[in-house]
């Protein structure tokens, strides 16, 4: 392995010194913790009126709020498809306060077709990366689910898990997948205890420890260097020239 006798000494000149921070604990210390209830909001990917994606919603509600959490419901049925109509449209609207409210998320998707399903997709579609200066779901942590109607797979999680990666998220490492879901919730739409009910446990458990882990972090925690960057004066500057708002010195 090549590796140098010494440390560096020939500098970092790509390095823009001025938006370079250490990372140091004294960061992540918390001055005023936060005194409200941990808050989430639980998606789930099926209008069908027996639905096990929002039976095991309920059931992660159930959980959360058993563990001190605050939780609310998004229903989809009402929800346009993306670009469908304007972003001003009032479930679309609820949907984003929703989320800017929230300091986590439970996605729970059905598989169809060997994937997540396009209720659930849309939904996601409707929280944009970023609004003006707010990201509706930077820094928050995520818990993935799924219910499948025969053995189990993981395919819709996975896909569930790209897309939390993709909208910022922390995504918690545990997941649930509940094969032959019609064997695992009763007439009431309650889940049958055993394992996969444990395994709800496990991810509802995991999720609001990590969300009191990084609530008051989250800022800090994904705050990043690049963006620093983009946000200085001359960066300002010379994205204007470039699009024609500021002309270049000379």
């Amino acid at each position: 392995m090549d590796k140098p006798l010494h440390p560096f000494t020939d500098g970092m000149p790509n390095l823009s010194e001025a938006h370079f921070e250490l990372p140091t604990r004294a960061h992540l210390q918390v001055a005023q913790p936060f005194t409200h209830a941990p808050r989430f909001l639980l998606l789930y990917g099926s209008l069908r009126e027996r639905s096990f994606s929002r039976f095991l919603t309920y059931e992660a509600a159930r959980l959360l709020e058993a563990m001190g959490g605050e939780v609310r419901i998004f229903h989809a049925d009402g929800l346009p498809l993306p670009d469908d109509t304007t972003a001003d449209h009032p479930k679309v609207q609820e949907l984003r306060n929703l989320s800017l409210w929230s300091e986590g998320h439970v996605w729970v998707s059905p598989e169809r077709h060997g994937n997540l399903t396009g209720v659930m997709k849309s939904q996601i579609d409707w929280l944009p990366l970023s609004e003006g200066s707010v990201r509706p779901t930077q820094g928050r942590t995520l818990a993935i689910m799924q219910v499948s109607g025969g053995s189990q797979s993981f395919n819709a999680v996975n896909s569930l898990r790209l897309l939390g990666r993709w909208m910022r998220m922390i995504t918690i490492p545990n997941q649930s997948s509940v094969p032959m879901a019609y064997k695992e919730f009763d007439d009431a739409g309650r889940m049958r205890p055993g394992p996969l009910y444990e395994r709800v446990v496990d991810v509802c458990e995991e999720l609001m420890k990590f969300t009191l882990l990084t609530r008051e972090r989250a800022g800090y925690l994904v705050d990043r260097y690049s963006e620093r960057k983009e946000r200085g004066s001359d960066r300002l500057k010379a994205v204007a020239a470039d699009i024609g708002f500021e002309k270049r010195p000379r």
